[in-house]
């Protein structure tokens, strides 16, 4: 079973990615992200959290729910 909560539902919004990374290291296991720039913004390996980049041309829901299937996929 998986929680998934967003940056809004934790009350982290505005907040950069450094400082959502280590909050989110505190509360999950995995970061679920669209931001493709990642790698090169933060150095991942500082964080003790799996981070995941979804790449779709939009990051509405209506373009991340169809990568949900082969995420679980790889998670199982």
């Amino acid at each position: 079973m998986y929680t998934v909560l967003t940056v809004q539902e934790m009350g982290w919004s505005g907040m950069k990615n450094g400082e959502l990374l280590r909050l989110a290291e505190i509360e999950f296991d995995v970061w679920l992200t669209a931001d493709q720039n990642i790698e090169a913004q933060q150095n991942l390996k500082l964080f003790d959290i799996v981070v995941v980049v979804l790449v779709a041309p939009q990051t509405k829901l209506e373009y991340l729910v169809p990568l949900m299937p082969e995420l679980h996929e790889g998670c199982a």
